[in-house]
């Protein structure tokens, strides 16, 4: 009997999310198992219990998935993982808390080709402001922007100190630099849309965040991207739909759904090269992003 290809869930949360789960089965593997209320300390523990249950000539049947709502706690306990790691015994990881990795690659990916095919411009350079800056996609997005060389801006809705904490967190974590700013009122917006010529918007569901009278008084604003699903969107006029259709000014938009798409894709192709390679494999926004970009084309 052929072996089968389980996946251990570990989230810090009360539960385990059912999107993570069923993308999980409808990848290939034959067992989904989800933890729930793990923390940081336990992950060694679960790890090598699953483990030292198989031949390390299975390790790359047995994957161990990192969920929960914290992009930091999430890489801690991907590091844990790691490090509870005794060759020849090892096994497959993936951390995607929220789905943010595999969301805010496809939001970064979707706007630089939307860039690179209407505007002629790279990522490199780009002045990005980053609205929803201390949550799980906006923190994620602004790393993945910020290592493509992208000039980054954190915006706080409510002040500095979160975000000049993420700044902080990013460049002691990852040695990049982005710079917070307070967003606070729609005057400290107005003034950093102004000087930005792209914008990723991950606030929170059902909240507007940009007006359409604050994009068009945007003169060098080129693109903009929104998350939020869910009515009204965080950008005024930005269609969830949206692939590219203009906005007011002429600015770029690309909505939730047409993100979504090569998100959904990402991260069932990950769950894919789990199952599929030959040996253990570790993933995280970085690989994401990488294939998010190989899907965008």
């Amino acid at each position: 009997m052929a072996a089968k290809h389980i996946l251990h869930m570990l989230a810090p949360g009360r539960h385990a999310s059912p999107f993570d789960v069923n993308m999980a089965l409808d990848a290939g593997f034959d067992a989904v198992v989800p933890y729930s209320a793990v923390t940081q300390e336990e992950v060694a523990g679960l790890v090598q219990d699953a483990m030292f249950s198989r031949p390390p000539r299975l390790g790359s049947h047995t994957g161990i998935f990192i969920g929960g709502k914290n992009a930091i706690a999430a890489l801690d306990m991907l590091a844990a993982a790691r490090k509870a790691m005794l060759p020849p015994f090892e096994v497959s990881l993936f951390a995607d808390p929220a789905g943010s990795f595999t969301t805010a690659a496809a939001m970064v990916a979707k706007l630089e080709r939307l860039l690179r095919a209407e505007r002629r411009r790279a990522l490199a350079g780009l002045k990005v402001a980053v609205f929803g800056a201390t949550g799980v996609v906006g923190f994620a997005a602004a790393v993945i922007a910020a290592a493509e060389h992208a000039e980054v801006t954190l915006v706080g809705y409510d002040g500095l100190a979160r975000v000049q904490q993420a700044a902080e967190e990013i460049a002691h974590r990852f040695s990049l630099c982005v710079t917070p700013v307070d967003g606070s009122s729609e005057a400290a917006k107005h003034r950093i849309v102004g000087g930005a010529e792209a914008v990723f918007c991950a606030g929170r569901a059902g909240v507007q965040v940009l007006s359409a009278a604050q994009l068009a008084a945007a003169p060098g604003l080129l693109a903009v991207a929104d998350v939020n699903a869910v009515p009204p969107s965080g950008i005024e006029g930005l269609d969830a739909k949206s692939d590219g259709a203009p906005l007011a000014g002429g600015v770029l938009g690309l909505g939730a759904l047409a993100i979504g798409g090569i998100k959904y894709r990402t991260q069932l192709g990950l769950f894919r090269r789990m199952i599929e390679s030959d040996k253990p494999v570790s993933f995280d926004f970085r690989d994401a992003f990488a294939l998010a970009r190989e899907l965008v084309g």
